[in-house]
């Protein structure tokens, strides 16, 4: 998945030490991101290709092998040519993995900073804390740390077959599992039940837990699971505002190939090539 970078090590501990000119820049303006591209290869700007490195205002916000990344918190755009904007949702299909994977995570910090400017008790400006990932109070003391939303990722099985979905309405148009955010006061589990109730309008049981991810599209983290249809699967009720289409689709005609990035699709090919695990 995204995510598996190996070799390379994410370092996510909160290090705000200065960077020197080798550290690297993410900036991002709306859902685009500042970066060099060769092919599919990309690279982000270095301190050392910025106009103006000394006036930037910078956050450390993580490292990956022996590289520190920090975002800079300016509306200018910090480096000209050869950098150019290119799309975070593209940034899956780009090489090398651990430059995308960073790109990703600082959107979802950068997301995060960005909403989290001032207190929302007195109103006062939010100032980084010198120890760790969080925002803080300088009057009341309110401690702001990165928000995580769980949401689960349903593989609904009826023997050799898989409830596929399409979303309405959104820029992703392929097969996609049934998927929710939990909501306050529920398990997990129960967010399955009721996701699945909600979107199809169908039951589930002999729900069991398969992988997590985390998503930084959407500052998720992602639990999946695979789930048994409880009654006929002649009776899906489609939740047409958010879903386009959903059917019982056998293994054998599922149109997907692996792709390493998604859990989604990690899912549908494990329910794929594994029938003695359904």
């Amino acid at each position: 998945m995204i995510q598996d970078i190996a070799p390379y090590q994410f370092d996510n501990s909160y290090k705000p030490q200065p960077p020197d000119a080798d550290s690297f820049v993410l900036w991002y303006d709306s859902q685009q991101v500042l970066l060099r591209q060769d092919g599919d290869q990309i690279i982000f700007p270095r301190f050392s290709d910025l106009s103006d490195p000394q006036a930037v205002q910078w956050i450390y916000l993580f490292s990956i092998g022996e590289d520190r990344f920090y975002w800079i918190n300016q509306r200018e755009c910090p480096a000209g040519e050869p950098f150019q904007m290119l799309a975070i949702f593209a940034l899956r299909s780009y090489m090398p993995r651990h430059y995308a994977y960073a790109g990703l995570v600082g959107f979802h910090l950068h997301n995060w900073y960005n909403r989290h400017r001032f207190c929302g008790r007195c109103g006062t400006a939010l100032q980084p804390d010198e120890k760790e990932r969080m925002m803080r109070c300088p009057d009341c003391n309110v401690m702001m740390y990165p928000q995580i939303s769980p949401a689960v990722i349903i593989g609904v099985t009826h023997g050799d077959k898989i409830l596929l979905s399409k979303y309405r309405g959104r820029n992703y148009k392929d097969y996609a599992l049934l998927a929710g955010f939990a909501e306050i006061g529920e398990t997990i589990e129960e967010t399955v039940k009721r996701e699945v109730w909600e979107e199809v309008g169908v039951h589930v049981k002999n729900i069991r837990y398969y992988k997590s991810q985390p998503w930084p599209h959407s500052g998720s983290l992602l639990l999946g699971f695979f789930a048994e249809l409880d009654g006929d699967d002649e009776s899906i009720q489609l939740e047409e505002e958010e879903l386009s289409m959903a059917v019982w689709m056998h293994r054998h005609d599922l149109p997907m190939e692996a792709d390493g990035i998604s859990l989604t699709n990690e899912m549908i090919m494990w329910f794929k090539e594994h029938p003695e695990d359904f």
